[in-house]
């Protein structure tokens, strides 16, 4: 299964939760995966990996 991890680089700008809202949320300026909803949005989370402004995401 693939994992998500994001870093403490984050800026919580939003647009990992504009690419795939059903994984990621922006809590206080920090982005926090949903772990459980990554199968099946696979493609959305390495697309917010590859999008993120300060690489703060991490696909494994």
């Amino acid at each position: 299964m693939m994992r998500i991890r994001v870093s403490n680089e984050c800026v919580g700008c939003g647009t990992c939760s504009l690419l795939s809202p059903e994984v990621f949320e922006i809590y206080k300026n920090f982005s926090i995966p949903n772990q459980l909803k990554v199968p099946g949005h696979e493609e959305e989370c390495i697309d917010a990996a590859i999008n993120c402004p300060v690489g703060a995401i991490s696909v494994d």
